[in-house]
């Protein structure tokens, strides 16, 4: 069995899969402080009540955006799991040919979404991710990383605005029943929905314009779900498109 572990800058995505098959997944709050004992532990107790044993993974793959937390999470590998994880970075094998000035940049939540959507919908792709930070990426016909765009995420942005605009509160993140909000709270998540709805469409838009033929738009992260609903772009939503990455990276190599 594979254990996938995709370490995002808010939360991590767990995932147990057999062959192609994913038995069970979880999402854990990220502490950039845990240690490999604290990892384990959690995750040993994850996998005991879903019936799994530690002896049943063979192999364990993970690409983090957190440097941090890399030394204690492969520690926990090794520690627990007695295996050293693949971790995607330079000189794992994807199958994508990174044509950026400078491919290392490239982080590697970006290029395993990008591998997943490649090999589960074929190119060309424009992937967007609803995470700490909202990030598009561009994928060619054949194969090809062309780049992206970064912007700043849901999450940050409301936050952003409830410690910056004293009398705002601090409210919940979804659809309001119309665009014209009738009050403060309704008014923000109107802001906050639609607003990015607009940047969404309006982003994708201009990337397609650079394509020679459309491309498909898969979306995926927390929030990807209600803001698909409202898009007029997006084609399709998988909400375990990284941990579809590791699996498919753990494979080719």
């Amino acid at each position: 069995m594979l254990l996938a572990i995709d370490v995002g800058n808010t939360h991590i995505m767990l995932g147990v899969y057999r062959e192609e098959n994913i038995l069970v997944y979880w999402r854990l709050a990220t502490r950039k402080e845990s240690t490999e004992d604290e990892l384990g532990m959690v995750i040993k107790d994850l996998l005991h009540n879903s019936r799994i044993n530690l002896s049943d993974i063979s192999l364990v793959a993970i690409s983090s955006v957190v440097p941090p937390l890399m030394y204690s999470l492969e520690r926990m590998a090794n520690k627990y799991f007695n295996l050293e994880p693949l971790v995607v970075g330079p000189g794992i094998k994807t199958g994508l040919n990174i044509v950026t000035d400078n491919p290392r940049e490239v982080g590697a939540d970006r290029i395993v979404n990008a591998v997943a959507a490649y090999n589960l919908y074929d190119g060309p792709l424009i992937i967007v991710d609803f995470g700490t930070a909202t990030t598009f990426c561009a994928v060619s016909k054949n194969g090809e990383y062309l780049g992206g765009v970064i912007a700043p995420g849901i999450g940050i942005s409301l936050e952003a605005l409830f410690d910056k605009a004293a009398k705002l509160p601090r409210v919940e993140i979804i659809k309001p029943l119309q665009v014209i909000g009738k009050d403060t709270v309704s008014s923000m998540q109107s802001g906050i929905v639609f607003g990015y709805v607009g940047q969404v469409d309006g982003i994708v838009r201009r990337m397609m314009k650079e394509f020679p033929e459309e491309p498909k738009v898969i979306a995926t992260g927390g929030f990807a779900p209600m803001i698909a609903r409202e898009s007029e772009t997006i084609y399709k939503v998988n909400s375990l498109l990284t941990l579809e990455g590791l699996r498919i990276i753990s494979r080719m190599n």
